[in-house]
């Protein structure tokens, strides 16, 4: 209790060699002087450090401001994944037995080449996924066979024209073993 009231009180001190009176909420005037310090032998070594490694700091700065938000909606993915896996629809497991499942068998039977490791886990998953989705199946393979029909049309016409223009010959000009002799 004693500091509390004494911080409460205000009152007047005396200078005990001088007569002069001093105030509590006053300070006296101080003159300040800044004073450079020495060069020591550690500051020219750290300045040449921050100069050369600047460019790399800023090359990192700019990596992180374009890679953290790719980063922050990974992570935001990864957090709604979870999310639904903890609490998935009744069909989701055997959706992804049916599809996953075939995935790897392809995997394991593609061994050799890249085109083979391309093509039976690709195969393998649509069979698994027509199994699964046989209305959609038909309508994806009913689309697909009639890109390919017009595709190969396409393709039958452009040959027939690059043929025929080969076999036909220019106007004007007439070969010697077309001429007929009298």
């Amino acid at each position: 209790a004693v500091p509390v009231t004494l911080s409460l009180m205000s009152g007047t001190v005396f200078a005990a060699a001088e007569d002069k009176q001093l105030s509590l909420y006053t300070t006296p005037q101080q003159k300040f002087r800044y004073v450079e310090p020495d060069i020591g032998h550690l500051e020219p070594g750290v300045t040449t450090l921050r100069k050369l490694a600047e460019p790399y700091v800023t090359w990192c700065q700019g990596v992180i401001v374009k890679v953290k938000p790719k980063v922050e909606s990974a992570i935001q993915l990864g957090s709604e994944t979870f999310t639904f896996l903890q609490n998935p629809p009744a069909e989701f497991y055997p959706l992804v037995a049916v599809i996953g499942f075939p995935g790897i068998i392809g995997l394991f039977l593609a061994r050799g080449s890249r085109v083979k490791k391309l093509i039976y886990p690709t195969g393998l998953m649509a069979a698994g996924y027509s199994m699964y989705y046989p209305q959609v199946a038909a309508s994806i393979t009913k689309n697909t066979g009639d890109s390919l029909y017009d595709f190969a049309l396409q393709g039958y016409v452009n040959v027939e024209k690059v043929f025929n223009s080969a076999t036909t010959p220019v106007e004007g000009k007439v070969s010697s073993s077309c001429q007929v002799q009298n």
